[in-house]
């Protein structure tokens, strides 16, 4: 049944809310338990539907897999036998190229559907290919499938073109369990690349820097069991220190690492937002309408990507002209043809938003367009006057785990009703009211 949520605007967000696990993290966790010889136990994970799918993947290919809780699965990949990993669903998900890394380094041999996830521009995996064949891995693309085979991996020394989040955890993931010592060079630093880091080393991998730009990595004969706990995910605590701005709320958003947030932090403040950080929580308190910035993105520890869409709706509805430049998606900017029928200005040119500053949107009928943008919809919706209707957020559901129900405990007007339901939807308004 498609659903839509169904947003009534103007209610200050306030009270508590605890961020989930990391998806970004979880993702390549998840892969990399495919490689162990014994059961690996992750804690932490967020219930969304990329996690589900990735996972449901894994067992197909015969790995057993028990969850004991919605946020706690182990993993037993020993029983693996089958190297192919293709369906309806890994095809909608990006990260489904980790299992290239991780059943090539486990198994030498893998292939797996083309990876999809959110249109939000060029997302090539040339940085992937080039570190399997540069292990000495063979790369073969066609109808739709990535075949990637090896006799062995040897260690080698990878200098990244570009910094990338997916091409230097794959690379670390094959590389594990090659022969020899590995040293990555321009790589990304997230911590979400750490995470994946630390999950190796507690299965017995030995992988050294992490989050610094050189990655090197002995490579061991085999990995074995572990219990590991994902860390909190930066955008999701990111997303709500935006609503909480938007809606003049009072929010203290816990299970976070401070640090992880700092870029976002230094942006709210700036614009005149107090932030409040303590050692697993932050307090976002906004009294008054907010200022104008400029807001470039960039990697780690830079302004993050995944939530430019959530700063550059927030500016829509803040005092002046404020500018926003979009480093690293080109397709980044598809959501503020959404925003305008709320009654935004802004102003698309190339890679840069120009965004004129209204004193208040207005409720209207929107597309989600993808994962990121569809929560900044959310904001958007929460901070104007009137009801909003927000479609496909099945891509919104693929990264925020009960979004509706964390935001409505907030105080939020929220609620998820079948599409084209004009029952419920007349009843939500008239509650709304």
């Amino acid at each position: 049944m498609n659903e839509e949520y169904a947003v009534k605007g103007g209610h200050p967000l306030v009270g508590d809310v605890v961020v989930s696990g990391a998806k970004n993290a979880a993702l390549g966790i998840i892969a990399a338990a495919a490689m162990a010889d014994e059961p690996v136990t992750i804690e932490n994970l967020p219930y969304v539907s990329d996690i589900k799918v990735l996972v449901q993947a894994i067992q197909a290919i015969g790995a057993v897999v028990t969850w004991h809780d919605m946020h706690t699965v182990t993993i037993d990949g020993s029983t693996i036998s089958n190297f192919c990993v293709d369906n309806e669903y890994i095809r909608k998900i990006r990260a489904s190229y980790y299992l290239l890394g991780a059943l090539l380094g486990k198994h030498r041999s893998v292939e797996v559907a083309f990876p999809g996830g959110c249109n939000i521009g060029s997302r090539p995996i040339d940085q992937h290919i080039k570190g399997f064949e540069a292990l000495g891995a063979r790369v073969n693309i066609a109808h739709g499938m990535i075949a990637v085979r090896a006799d062995d991996l040897n260690g080698c020394h990878i200098y990244f073109d570009v910094s990338s989040v997916g091409a230097t955890i794959n690379i670390m993931l094959a590389a594990s369990l090659s022969k020899g010592k590995t040293i990555l060079e321009n790589v990304a630093k997230e911590p979400h690349v750490v995470d994946v880091a630390n999950f190796l080393n507690s299965m017995g991998a030995k992988v050294k820097g992490a989050g610094t730009d050189v990655i090197r990595i002995e490579g061991v004969e085999r990995l074995h069991g572990a219990t590991y706990s994902i860390i909190p995910d930066m955008i999701e605590a990111g997303t709500y220190m935006v609503a909480a701005a938007a809606t003049k709320g009072d929010v203290l958003i816990k299970n976070v690492i401070p640090k992880h947030l700092e870029a976002i932090s230094a942006k709210l403040v700036e614009i005149g937002c107090e932030v409040e950080e303590f050692d697993d929580a932050v307090r976002v308190i906004a009294k008054k309408r907010l200022g104008h910035t400029h807001v470039k993105t960039l990697p780690y520890p830079g302004f993050p990507t995944d939530m430019q869409p959530q700063i550059t709706t927030l500016l829509a509805i803040s005092e002046g002209t404020s500018v926003v430049t979009e480093s690293i998606f080109e397709n980044r900017f598809k959501f503020t043809d959404e925003l305008a029928r709320m009654g935004s200005v802004i102003k698309i040119e190339g890679n840069t938003a120009i965004v004129d500053g209204v004193s208040g949107l207005t409720g209207a009928k929107m597309l989600a367009p993808d994962l990121r943008a569809g929560a900044a919809l959310v904001i958007a919706a929460l901070s104007g006057e009137g009801v909003s209707e927000i479609r496909n957020i099945e891509f919104i559901e693929r990264g925020y785990e009960t979004f509706d129900v964390k935001l409505s405990a907030l105080g939020a007007d929220i609620k998820k009703i079948p599409v084209d339901d004009e029952n419920e939807l007349r009843k939500f308004i008239l509650k709304a009211v």
